[in-house]
């Protein structure tokens, strides 16, 4: 990719230069405000127009890609952080002691405390 956009500045370069080569002795006579006259080079005109066109959606185009770059680059960190989140193995649930269940009818028995003459 990188070898046709040299090849293709080099045959606009080689386009330029045949017509500054063929069109060099031209001279075109621009009438300004308060009458006042403009000599140029028609060769010299055709590029200043040229560069007045191409430079501004040159200037967009960068501009854009400059925007595009930066909301790729936020894009990405935030699914690198998303990640990082992610890798981390979660805490074990805490489930509570099951509690003994009491048979139909019945009521639940209280836990029963050793008293102190028990213990002698």
């Amino acid at each position: 990719m990188r070898f046709l956009k040299i090849l293709f500045w080099l045959l606009l370069g080689g386009l330029v230069a045949a017509f500054v080569i063929y069109n060099g002795d031209e001279r075109i006579a621009l009438h300004l405000w308060g009458g006042l006259i403009a000599d140029f080079s028609l060769p010299f005109l055709l590029i200043i127009t040229f560069l007045l066109g191409f430079l501004p959606m040159l200037l967009a185009y960068h501009a854009l890609r400059w925007r595009l770059r930066q909301r790729l680059a936020g894009l990405e960190r935030a699914i690198a952080d998303l990640r990082a989140v992610n890798a981390a193995p979660p805490p074990p649930p805490e489930t509570p002691e099951p509690q003994p269940v009491a048979p139909a009818g019945e009521l639940p028995l209280a836990p029963v405390e050793s008293s102190p003459s028990e213990e002698k």
